[in-house]
């Protein structure tokens, strides 16, 4: 049984029913560390915001156009104006892409924002994002806190906020509301709130075709907790690990009923995108056509970025972290690997699985505290370059993202 190797404090850490202490302590004593952490998050990627902007301005594009109208974000926009049903593409291969491929919750936010504010869908797209990124920023400062401390948890939003493909939380795309409702899904569910934990799952299920990884999170935790108390557990605990697929399972059945096939229907809309999982099948063919031919820059980034992931969940596992982060983690890292689709689109389907910085994290912490300017030259450089590559991938990398 994988436990976390940091113990919890409080009275939550012994019976397990009741962690309201843990919350507790997080607004009475982290109230400073927590807005020097959003502080920072925001101030990276308003710099990763900027420098799309000056890359769009010195090769003469639209200057904020990249921003809300990339790749998936014209599909988002377009079912929150006119719902679904209502837009096809028919590739070169004659594939017909519709847009059931996109789960509602995403759109249904922005089709809620320009209703009541007057707000073009572009900037109501780019608000929700921009929202959520930070209140995925806020859940992950939290559960670093409660587990490794305020310099850690300092760095995993940090780090979080520099990733190559973290540009993708500043455009109208979906990672940002995922990645909120996962983190404090994860949050809810560490700290034994069994029935806000199913009920994020559940919206988290409705944003992205790998939202249900969170309700497996909960169930994992379900069922550990379950173990631990030998059956004892609230009805509470139930209803959680119960509810949290559902969102996901709906909207699969609501697509199967639309197509004519309610079982099967939503994944033979996925075949059309060349979204399936295959145990990596297509992935190895692409890179042995790779590794044979060559490719550009994102390919061989995508690569690297993929197997570091891998490195990282590894080391993940060493931590021995709580049970709900590695299952999170390891899932999306699965997912990464055994999924067919894009290979230019996979670093950004790592974006949400914020767990598997906590090594990277704690190491950064531990170089701060012995030596504080080298850690600090070298982070800012990395930074650097990760935002810079972040422009790259939306103003001149002609691959999907």
């Amino acid at each position: 049984m994988i436990t976390s190797s940091v113990p919890r404090s409080g009275p939550a850490a012994q019976d397990g029913s009741d962690r309201r202490p843990a919350t507790r302590r997080l607004w009475n004593e982290a109230p400073q560390g927590l807005l020097r952490a959003l502080m920072l998050f925001a101030a990276v990627r308003l710099c990763g915001v900027a420098a799309m902007v000056v890359t769009n301005q010195l090769t003469h594009r639209p200057l904020v156009q990249s921003l809300a109208h990339s790749w998936d974000s014209k599909w988002y926009l377009h079912i929150a104006v006119h719902g679904y049903g209502s837009l096809v593409q028919v590739t070169s291969s004659g594939a017909v892409q519709t847009d059931w491929a996109f789960f509602p919750l995403y759109p249904g936010l922005i089709r809620g924002l320009i209703t009541v504010l007057p707000l073009t869908p572009g900037a109501a797209g780019l608000l929700v994002s921009w929202a959520a990124a930070v209140v995925a920023a806020w859940g992950i400062y939290a559960i670093g806190h409660q587990f490794y401390g305020r310099g850690v948890a300092t760095a995993l939003v940090c780090l979080w906020a520099a990733l190559p493909h973290s540009v993708v939380l500043g455009i109208a795309y979906t990672e940002s509301v995922f990645s909120a409702l996962a983190a404090w899904s994860l949050y809810c569910v560490l700290n034994g709130r069994w029935l806000w934990a199913g009920a994020l799952a559940v919206l988290a299920g409705l944003s992205r075709p790998s939202g249900f990884v969170v309700a497996l999170a909960v169930a994992a935790a379900c069922a550990q907790e379950a173990i631990r108390r030998r059956g004892r557990v609230g009805p509470g605990v139930w209803v959680g690990a119960a509810v949290g697929p559902l969102g996901w399972i709906g909207y699969v059945w609501w697509v199967g009923q639309r197509t004519g096939d309610p079982w099967r229907g939503y994944f033979h809309v996925q075949d059309a995108w060349n979204s399936r999982f295959d145990f990596g099948a297509g992935s190895l063919l692409f890179l042995k056509a790779l590794f044979l031919h060559g490719g550009r820059v994102v390919y061989p980034t995508a690569l690297a970025i993929i197997a570091v992931g891998l490195l990282l969940f590894c080391l993940l596992c060493l931590e021995r972290p709580p049970l709900p982060l590695l299952v999170f983690a390891g899932a999306l890292v699965l997912l990464v690997l055994g999924a067919s689709g894009p290979f230019s689109s996979k670093p950004r389907f790592l974006v949400p699985a914020f767990p598997l910085l906590i090594p990277w994290a704690r190491a950064l912490v531990r170089a701060w505290r012995a030596r504080a300017a080298q850690a600090l030259l070298v982070s800012g450089f990395l930074a650097a370059v990760s935002l810079l590559y972040g422009a790259y991938l939306t103003s001149f990398a002609h691959a999907a993202l």
